[in-house]
């Protein structure tokens, strides 16, 4: 049995071998394509936007990281500095029947908004880039009003003594008030949605919104913000 055994190994090494040898084709390189090259489009173009310059996020890197999984409680967990240029407000185009002293009511048919501002990261930027609202620094324009007529003819606020103080909401209104073109540190909470408001939910799927405890100005802007409106009688 062992002299089988042995020769059954010889013969299927044998045949290994012979299938081995020398009738292998050999390598034939192909010609190169000669045919019509293919559409592809262009790759899409890298935010070379850094996620946080200092200890301030960028709007970028907030929006990006409120929209993560992985980095999500990055920016909801805890309060966060996010800066960048104001490029909207809407201050300039509030009602006349909301403007007026603290203390006294909006009329009944007064329709307006909470006091807020967008910021970008580019100075400028249109509605079509990433902005990210900002309120909770004034809970109505009584408060801005109020505000204004304090700041006529200062030229800074040394000691934060000397803000205006929303007494209501605990917060200090900002000095210079917010203007479009100024570069601003915000620092206060990050999400989707905010419930500080006296309007009801403010809400932003896809840049999010901050409720301010504290607005730092970097840069001042070109003009100080005003009413368009006269105040209501």
């Amino acid at each position: 049995m062992r002299i089988t055994l042995r020769l059954g190994l010889a013969i299927a090494l044998g045949a290994l071998s012979m299938g081995c040898g020398k009738s292998e084709e050999r390598y034939q390189p192909a010609p190169a394509w000669s045919g019509r090259k293919p559409s592809l489009p262009t790759p899409p173009a890298l935010d070379p936007t850094p996620a946080k310059v200092g200890d301030a996020y960028t709007v970028a890197g907030a929006s990006h990281h409120l929209r993560s999984r992985v980095h999500e409680k990055e920016v909801t967990l805890t309060p966060i500095i996010i800066q960048g240029y104001i490029v909207a407000e809407n201050i300039t185009d509030a009602p006349s029947c909301a403007i007026h002293k603290v203390g006294k009511k909006d009329a009944d048919d007064c329709t307006t908004e909470i006091p807020s501002f967008y910021i970008a990261d580019e100075k400028g930027a249109g509605p079509d880039k990433p902005r990210i609202r900002v309120l909770g620094w004034a809970r109505d324009f009584a408060v801005v009003h109020d505000a204004m007529e304090k700041y006529k003819g200062l030229k800074e606020v040394k000691d934060p003594k000397d803000l205006f103080k929303d007494d209501l909401w605990d917060v200090s209104v900002p000095f210079p008030l917010p203007a479009v073109g100024a570069k601003v540190k915000v620092t206060g909470r990050y999400g989707f949605t905010s419930s500080k408001s006296s309007t009801g939910v403010v809400s932003d799927p896809t840049n999010g919104v901050m409720t301010s405890d504290k607005v730092e100005t970097i840069e001042a802007a070109p003009q100080k913000v005003s009413f368009k409106n006269p105040p209501a009688k």
